[in-house]
C-alpha cells in the first residue's frame, strides 16, 4: 500500500511546472457557489453548490472514481477505497463524508495542503467526498515537501487554520480559501473602532435608496402632508436601527441590514388605493395608517408563528433558487408603471439623475479613491446630490417661473388650462415646494402608536400573510448568498428559521411604530457587501446604532421629506432594476443554460406580467373616469376585478392577490419547479449545513450561535437553532 506521508518522497525541482499553471478547474466549491466571477463561463457546472465532474485537464490525473450528481459526493466505495489507502486527511481520521472531529493542523501544514490543492486543481483531497486522491499519492504529493518551508500567509492564519480544523478538507475547504481572500473582513472580524464605523456609516449609505424611498411614495398617496412624510423617515430610521440589532444578535447573525422593503410596498398602495378609503377626507393619512399597522401586526405574528414553530425548516425543501429568482425579479418589475411615467412629469431633471446613477455605477465603477470604488459604492447618494444641488440652481435662476400663474390656487380652480398644466410641471420641477425640513422638529423621539390604536381589517390581514411568505422567499436567498461570502458555511435550516422568525418579531415592531410597511432582509445588501468587501457584523451593528442616532434628528427626517418626488422617481428606477438583477442573479447557483430551468424562469416571468394585467385591465374602459393618478391605476384592481362573488371580503382577496406580480411568479415557479423532473444539480437546490455536523465545528458555531449564552436556554429547541 503506498505512503500517505508526503516528506518521505524526493524533493523534486521547482513547482509548479509550466504545464501546470492553468487557472483552477470548475471543481472548486467557490466556483460552483459563484465566487469566482473569472470563471463563470463554464456551463458544464452547476452552481447550487453540488459536486459536479470537472472535464480532465490531463488524462492520467483523471480520478478514477465517479460522482454521485444527486448527493453531491463520492459514491459509498469510492469512499471507503480512498479512506483505505489513506486513512487521514490532514492526519486526521475521517467519520463521515459531511464531519470531522476538530483536530488543531499547524499552519505550515496548512498552508502545504492549500498549496498542493491548489496547483492540482483540487482533486487530491477529495479521497473522503469527491474519490480523488487524498493519501498523497501522484505529482501533487511529491510536490507537497519544497513548500513546507514557505511561511504562512501573515493575515487571518487564525481563521485559515480554524476552517482547516472544522471543515471536510475534500470541497469545502478548497472554496473558502478563495473566498477568504476576496473579503476585506469577515462575519466576526472587528478591525478597531474607527474603521468599523467607516465602514458601518458607508454600507448604510450605500442602500439609503432602499432605506428612505418607500415612506416617500406611499405618504403622499395616503394624503400625508410633508410632516408626515417627515416623521415617517424619522421612525423607518429608528425601526430599522432597532430591528438591524436584533437580528445581529438575535437572527441569523448575518451582516443584513433591515428595512421596508419593496416587497410590501405594492399590498401598502392596494390598500391606500381601495375603494373604501377613497371617500375619506379628514384625518385620511392616519386612518388608512393604522389600517397597515392592523394587517402588518396580524401578517408579522403569523410570520414569526412561521419561523419559530419549524415550519420554516419543511418548507425550505420546495424553495430554490429556480423559485427565488423569478420571485424577486417579478418585485421590481412591477413598479414599471409607476417609474418613468413620474419622471417624465419633469424629464429633464430626472432623466439627468437616471443617466448619472448609470455612469456612476457601471462607467466609473472601476475608479478607486483611496483604495475604494466611490462611485461605485456611492452611485445612488452621489447622483441624488448632484441632481439636486443642480435642480436647486436652476431654480433660484428663474429656469421654474410660474409666469403669472397662481400656484397656491387649487388646480381645480383654475380656468386656463395652460396654467393648469404649467403649473404641474413647475412643482414637480422646483425644489422649494416642500416645507418639510423648515416645519421639522431638531429632535422628535419615535414612539409606538403615534398614530393610533391599529385597525384590524381581515381581508387586507389576509392579503398580508401571504405577502409575508413572498418577504421570507426573498429572505431566503439573501441568507444563502451573505453566507457564501462572509460566514465559514452556510446556515442550517434552523437558523434560517430563526431569522425568519425574527423578521416577524421585527415586523410587528414596524407595525406598532407604523412604518407602513413590514421589516424585512433588504436584498440589496448582497450587492453593498460584495462591492465593499466589509462582512462584519460589527460593522452593521455600529452603523444600526448611527441610524437610530439620526431618528432622534427631526431635521434629518425633514431633509430626506425634502427630496422631490421627480428625484425620488429616478432613483426608484434604478433600484428597482437593481432588485431585478439582483433576484435573477440567484439562477447562478443552478444549472442556468438547461432548459428546464429556462422554460420555468421565462413561464414565471412572463405570467407575472400577463396574469395581473388581466386582472387591472378587467371591467375598465377607455372612457372610465379613474379618481388616481395613471401611475396608481394597477393598485386599484380590488373595486373591479373578474372575481365577483357573493362574499365581497373573499373577492377582495383574491383580486388583490392575484394583481400581484411577484405572487403569480412565485406560484407558477413554485408548482412547476417542485413538479418538473430534474436533478438536484439541474434545479441548483440551496445547501443548507448540516446540523451535527455544524454542531462539532467551533467556526460555524461561532458564526451562528446566540450570544450572552442565550442559546443554551433553547437547546430544546432544536428546529430554530444549531
Amino acid at each position: 500500500m503506498a505512503s500517505s506521508n508526503p516528506p518521505k518522497r524526493p524533493k523534486p525541482g521547482p513547482w509548479p511546472p509550466a504545464p501546470e499553471s492553468a487557472a483552477m478547474p470548475p471543481s472548486s466549491w467557490a466556483k460552483r457557489t459563484g465566487f469566482r466571477p473569472k470563471f463563470s463561463g463554464e456551463t458544464n457546472v452547476s452552481e447550487s453548490g453540488q459536486i459536479a465532474p470537472p472535464p480532465p485537464r490531463v488524462p492520467a490525473r483523471e480520478p478514477a472514481s465517479a460522482v454521485d450528481l444527486e448527493a453531491g459526493r463520492g459514491r459509498a466505495q469510492v469512499q471507503s477505497q480512498a479512506q483505505a489507502h489513506s486513512g487521514a486527511v490532514n492526519g486526521e481520521p475521517e467519520r463521515n463524508n459531511r464531519a470531522m472531529v476538530p483536530v488543531p493542523v499547524p499552519a505550515e501544514k496548512e498552508q502545504s495542503v492549500k498549496k498542493r490543492r491548489d496547483s492540482d486543481g483540487g482533486g487530491q483531497q477529495k479521497g473522503a467526498n469527491g474519490g480523488g486522491r487524498a493519501n498523497g499519492n501522484g505529482p501533487a504529493a511529491m510536490a507537497a515537501e519544497p513548500l513546507t518551508s514557505q511561511p504562512p500567509p501573515a493575515r487571518r492564519t487564525a481563521r485559515n487554520e480554524e476552517a482547516a480544523d472544522t471543515l471536510p478538507q475534500s470541497v469545502d475547504e478548497d472554496g473558502f480559501v478563495g473566498r477568504h481572500s476576496h473579503m476585506k473582513y469577515e462575519l466576526r472580524d472587528a478591525p478597531g473602532l474607527v474603521p468599523i464605523g467607516l465602514y458601518g456609516v458607508q454600507h448604510y449609505i450605500s442602500i439609503l435608496g432602499s432605506l428612505i424611498l418607500i415612506p416617500l411614495v406611499i405618504v403622499p398617496a395616503m394624503g400625508g402632508s410633508y410632516e408626515d412624510t417627515a416623521n415617517v423617515v424619522s421612525t423607518v430610521l429608528f425601526v430599522s436601527g432597532v430591528t438591524t440589532l436584533l437580528h445581529t444578535f438575535f437572527g441569523t447573525r448575518l451582516p443584513l441590514i433591515q428595512g421596508p422593503s419593496f416587497v410590501y410596498l405594492a399590498p401598502a398602495l392596494a390598500v391606500i388605493n381601495s375603494p373604501e378609503f377613497q371617500k375619506l377626507n379628514g384625518n385620511k393619512f392616519k386612518h388608512i395608517m393604522r389600517e397597515l399597522q392592523g394587517a402588518i401586526i396580524i401578517a408579522s405574528a403569523f410570520q414569526t408563528l412561521l419561523g419559530y414553530s419549524g415550519l420554516m425548516s419543511l418548507f425550505l425543501r420546495f424553495i430554490n433558487p429556480v423559485v427565488v429568482a423569478p420571485t424577486i425579479a417579478a418585485v421590481g418589475l412591477a413598479f414599471y408603471s409607476y417609474g418613468f411615467p413620474l419622471v417624465g412629469t419633469c424629464i429633464e431633471i430626472g432623466a439627468i439623475q437616471i443617466l448619472l446613477v448609470v455612469i456612476f455605477s457601471l462607467y466609473l465603477r472601476k475608479i478607486s479613491v483611496f483604495g475604494h470604488r466611490i462611485f461605485l459604492i456611492y452611485a445612488v447618494p452621489l447622483g441624488l446630490a448632484i441632481t439636486w444641488a443642480g435642480a436647486f440652481l436652476l431654480t433660484e435662476a428663474g429656469a421654474y417661473n410660474y409666469n403669472g400663474c397662481d400656484p397656491n390656487v387649487p388646480a381645480s380652480n383654475v380656468i386656463s388650462e395652460h396654467c393648469r398644466k404649467h403649473i404641474a410641471r413647475i412643482k414637480q420641477c422646483r425644489v422649494d415646494t416642500s416645507h418639510a425640513l423648515k416645519s421639522a422638529p431638531w429632535f422628535r423621539f419615535p414612539y409606538p402608536l403615534q398614530w393610533g390604536t391599529p385597525i384590524i381589517s381581515w381581508k387586507v390581514a389576509l392579503v398580508m400573510c401571504v405577502v409575508s411568505v413572498i418577504a421570507s422567499v426573498d429572505s431566503v436567498g439573501s441568507y444563502h448568498a451573505t453566507s457564501l461570502l462572509v460566514a465559514s458555511r452556510p446556515p442550517t435550516p434552523g437558523v434560517l428559521s430563526r431569522g425568519i422568525g425574527l423578521e416577524g418579531l421585527c415586523s410587528v415592531l414596524a407595525g406598532l411604530w407604523g412604518t407602513g410597511t413590514g421589516s424585512t432582509t433588504l436584498t440589496e445588501n448582497i450587492h453593498t457587501i460584495a462591492v465593499t468587501k466589509m462582512g462584519s457584523r460589527r460593522a452593521v451593528e455600529v452603523g444600526a446604532c448611527v441610524l437610530i442616532v439620526f431618528s432622534f434628528v427631526g431635521k434629518v427626517g425633514g431633509f430626506i421629506a425634502s427630496i422631490p418626488q421627480v428625484m425620488v422617481a429616478g432613483l426608484l428606477c434604478f433600484m428597482w432594476a437593481m432588485l431585478t438583477a439582483l433576484g435573477l442573479s440567484n439562477l447562478r447557483y443552478s444549472e442556468a443554460g438547461s432548459s428546464r430551468n429556462i422554460i420555468i424562469v421565462g413561464l414565471s416571468l412572463f405570467f407575472s406580467l400577463s396574469v395581473p394585467a388581466y386582472f387591472q385591465q378587467y371591467g375598465i374602459s377607455p372612457n372610465t373616469n379613474l379618481s388616481v393618478p395613471s401611475y396608481f391605476q394597477p393598485y386599484i384592481v380590488a373595486s373591479h376585478g373578474p372575481i365577483r362573488s357573493k362574499y365581497g371580503g373573499l373577492n377582495y382577496v383574491l383580486n388583490t392577490l392575484l394583481s400581484f406580480h411577484m405572487v403569480i411568479a412565485f406560484l407558477v415557479a413554485l408548482v412547476l419547479d417542485n413538479t418538473v423532473p430534474g436533478s438536484r444539480q439541474e434545479r441548483g437546490v440551496y445547501v443548507w449545513s448540516e446540523p451535527e455536523a455544524a454542531r462539532r465545528e467551533p467556526a460555524v458555531t461561532k458564526d451562528y450561535g446566540l450570544p450572552f449564552r442565550v442559546g443554551r436556554a433553547f437547546r430544546w429547541v432544536k428546529w430554530v437553532g444549531l
